[in-house]
């Protein structure tokens, strides 16, 4: 018989349940530990991550909890292209509505998706998870292709192309040249 392993807990889990949630609006901070912290950079594939705050204000509407605050963080990514480690400072505000997950069948047909759809995070057991949802603001919040102070200079040795001679009106501009 193989055993299944469960899901691992988030790296910063704060636990809410819906029955703690009264008809006034609960506010708060979370603040990530060391532990935490590595735990996240590990996962988000960051040189490290020196803190995490996050301020929020939790308030239950008819058919949804609103999660609102702003997450400020300090961290450090790896340039795209030097690889070498830099500072980044995060200020992020966030609002963030929670759902009861809904169990519908698979669609034959794609789905759009508007704006205002894609802050929304199911929940179900009647609880809801404010870390993990700063955890993943934190994550969307950073640059997906970060350039450090010094890239410029990496990028001119190892003959990479800047953006404006790799895009579009750059390739135009090397024709031009070559036509004379």
């Amino acid at each position: 018989m193989t055993e299944i392993s469960p899901l691992p807990s988030p790296e910063l889990s704060k636990i809410v349940k819906l029955s703690d949630i009264g008809g006034a609006a609960l506010t708060g901070k979370i603040v990530a530990n060391g532990d935490q912290l590595k735990a996240l950079a590990s996962r988000f594939d960051l040189p490290s991550i020196e803190a995490i705050t996050a301020d929020y204000r939790l308030e239950a509407k008819e058919h949804e909890i609103r999660f609102t605050g702003n997450i400020r963080s300090d961290l450090h990514q790896a340039c795209s292209v030097s690889g070498q480690p830099f500072p980044v400072s995060v200020a992020e505000d966030y609002n963030i509505i929670f759902v009861e997950k809904i169990e519908i069948a698979p669609a034959e047909e794609e789905i759009e998706l508007a704006t205002e759809d894609c802050d929304m995070i199911e929940y179900e057991n009647a609880q809801i998870d404010l870390g993990e949802a700063i955890a993943q603001t934190l994550f969307l919040a950073l640059d997906p292709y970060p350039r450090g102070p010094d890239s410029d200079i990496a990028a001119e040795k190892t003959g990479l192309k800047s953006e404006e001679e790799a895009g579009p009106f750059g390739a135009l501009a090397a024709l031009k040249d070559k036509l004379g």
